[in-house]
């Protein structure tokens, strides 16, 4: 069953780990059932696994990991790839997945800001809802900036940490 179980490893300390994870992602709101696959496939060394070794690992039916792996997908954080040589599907955890998807969220900063600023302009700008409207649309367009910088300054450090090496 995948790698996460592999020489040295205690399946059961494994398992606690992605119960206690997604318990901690779901907390944060994300959903359970994808917080479970993608802890599962953080925790393994390929970082990919089959349908039917998520489904063995979290004892969940292909269904449930069918819809968690279509949420994943959404948000950038797995990819769907065909395990060579079969018609298996293999889901990966993405390259630079927590990158991504902050850099998704950016997406997401635009539109709010853009529709807020929009609101105000239809209620106007010097009215209650319209300063609150304005204040919320000035909120994104700061942390969609902040995010640029920060994002460089995650490369620099990464790369720091890792002694100059390339590659992730």
């Amino acid at each position: 069953m995948g790698d996460a179980t592999g020489p040295r490893r205690d399946p059961e300390a494994i398992q606690r780990f992605i119960e206690r994870f997604a318990a901690q992602m779901a907390d944060a709101g994300w959903q359970r059932m994808p917080a479970r696959v993608f802890a599962a496939l953080l925790v393994t060394d390929s970082g990919a696994l089959t349908a039917a070794e998520l489904g063995e690992l979290l004892q969940v039916s292909p269904a449930a990991i069918s819809g968690a792996v279509r949420h994943l997908s959404m948000l950038h954080m797995v990819a769907r790839e065909r395990d060579p040589g079969s018609r298996r599907d293999v889901f990966r955890v993405r390259d630079e997945v927590w990158h991504d998807a902050i850099l998704g969220r950016d997406r997401a900063l635009t539109m709010f800001e853009e529709s807020l600023y929009g609101a105000a302009q239809l209620v106007g700008t010097d009215t209650p809802a319209g300063r609150r409207l304005t204040e919320s649309a000035d909120f994104f367009a700061f942390m969609q900036k902040e995010l640029g910088g920060m994002m460089d300054r995650w490369r620099e450090h990464r790369e720091a940490l890792r002694g100059g090496a390339s590659g992730s």
